[in-house]
């Protein structure tokens, strides 16, 4: 790997702070100052600094964080507020993204990473990954509209949404799990047995609850047992 690039993926510095850094003697391979950062390295064994700081090699980075109401999940934004806005720009600087969307105003779990290819598997239908939902809705649901809940409804799709579980806590309140991440498909499927939803948490993704210690808008990377979760599916 290239010194630069991996001065870059490691969220360290961008290219042309790394070009800037190099050129005042700041960063080093193996305790010699390095000015062409072209060259090429091992990230397993070699040892840089930068800035008199060592940077330490890591390829993908998970996060989770309780999504706050009001903001997007998408990585840039003309008009609106980012979650990538709530993280530092060590992170921006390595390119993560949100692994799904949660809409403007549903909160809680959201997962952010810099592996594509995973967060491809975790969010194709095919993989069946679980996702659930802590919810409440204007009018109590009959057992008729929990039947057809979990069995799959038409919400406007080419076919009926798949099987989902429900538990409720109330007849207006509870947790729903689904194995789709249709637009909007929460909302959605209370508007298909004529019910609105008037409060959206996501508790938990891929076997991995929502860390009840975090407020809104806090964040921290995946302890090494759920990173191995995340990466299993």
């Amino acid at each position: 790997m290239r010194l630069d690039k991996f001065l870059s993926e490691t969220g360290t510095a961008t290219r042309s702070e790394s070009k800037k850094a190099a050129r005042a003697g700041g960063v080093t391979l193996n305790g010699v100052a390095v000015r062409d950062l072209s060259v090429h390295i091992n990230p397993e064994t070699d040892f840089v600094t930068y800035m008199d700081t060592p940077v330490i090699y890591q390829k993908y980075i998970y996060i989770m964080m309780n999504k706050p109401d009001g903001v997007i999940s998408a990585t840039e934004d003309g008009n609106e507020k980012t979650v990538l806005e709530l993280l530092p720009e060590k992170y921006r600087k390595m390119e993560i993204f949100p692994c799904g969307r949660l809409d403007k105003n549903t909160l809680g779990l959201l997962i952010l990473t810099n592996n594509g290819a995973l967060a491809h598997r975790l969010l194709s239908p095919k993989c069946h990954v679980e996702k659930t939902y802590r919810f409440e809705c204007e009018r109590p649901l009959t057992q008729e509209d929990e039947a057809l809940l979990c069995r799959g409804v038409d919400i406007g799709e080419k076919s009926s949404t798949q099987p989902a579980k429900l538990h409720l806590f109330s007849s207006r309140s509870g947790e729903i799990s689904v194995t789709e991440g249709k637009f909007h498909q929460i909302k959605r499927m209370f508007q298909a047995v004529c019910n609105k939803i008037t409060y959206l948490e996501r508790v938990r993704f891929a076997d991995i609850p929502l860390d009840t210690s975090l407020a809104r808008g806090e964040w921290r990377e995946l302890t090494e047992e759920e990173t191995k979760m995340l990466e299993s599916h």
